[in-house]
């Protein structure tokens, strides 16, 4: 989270960018648990998990908190656009530390229908990063012409055959 955080922050920058700067944080301590504290806890729990039909402790329970630091606000208390932009900017900033780790090596990038959620601006910025990463990214869509100005191959998908239809490079 650290490292994650450390990487918006140096991204965002003091007036922030098209893809805001965050502060996270993980809202309970499990993390801090060593694996022996956690097993403790799982065995503690088994009888109140079996009456409950369900698991009540574990990281499944904790949430990410999100603050847009520019504007000093919590990510809920954000607009619509500006929640989808912070959790891109996050996106972006896991898949930059990630191919740091990996000496250059990106991740391949699987984002649903991405440009639709976009203004011009925010989606020329997204190719951008896509691009200066060298990472592999496929991202659909249902309208071609949210992906102009981007450096992209371009499928079309008919009866589950891709078909290409160019490229945009």
């Amino acid at each position: 989270m650290e490292r994650l955080s450390r990487a918006l922050a140096e991204r965002g920058g003091p007036q922030g960018g098209v893809f805001p700067a965050a502060s996270l944080a993980l809202t309970d301590e499990l993390h801090l648990l060593t694996a022996d504290d956690l097993r403790g806890q799982f065995a503690a729990s088994r009888l109140r998990d079996a009456e409950a039909g369900r698991t009540l402790v574990g990281p499944h329970a904790t949430d990410l908190h999100v603050r847009h630091t520019v504007k000093r606000a919590e990510a809920r208390d954000c607009s619509t656009g500006e929640q989808k932009a912070l959790l891109i900017s996050i996106m972006l900033a896991d898949a930059r530390e990630l191919a740091r780790s990996r000496e250059g090596l990106a991740p391949i990038l699987l984002l649903d229908e991405i440009a639709a959620h976009l203004d011009a601006t925010r989606r020329a910025a997204l190719f951008e990063e896509i691009h200066s990463l060298s990472a592999q990214a496929w991202m659909t869509g249902t309208d071609l012409s949210l992906f102009e100005g981007a450096r992209c191959q371009i499928f079309e998908v008919r009866d589950g055959i891709f078909y290409p239809q160019g490229d945009r490079a």
